[in-house]
């Protein structure tokens, strides 16, 4: 099968992704931190929202089903 250009771009994503985990030996929150440093010292303007996020669900739900966590009946 002939790999498509976006197929190609795809693994480019996942090869960037791998080279950044390897180099915090996969914590996030270093990653996170070192995005945010990296943003400040750039300078560069940050866009913000007017508005602030809203929960979808009218309660702050997520929107899933809690497990169910009692056990099976026997019969």
């Amino acid at each position: 099968m002939k790999q498509t250009k976006a197929d190609k771009t795809i693994d480019e994503i996942h090869e960037v992704r791998f080279e950044i985990s390897d180099r915090f030996g996969g914590d996030v929150f270093a990653i996170a931190q070192d995005a945010a440093r990296r943003q400040s010292d750039s300078d560069r303007p940050l866009w913000r929202s007017k508005t602030t996020s809203k929960p979808l669900q009218p309660n702050g739900g997520t929107g899933v089903a809690p497990m169910d966590t009692s056990s099976p009946t026997t019969g």
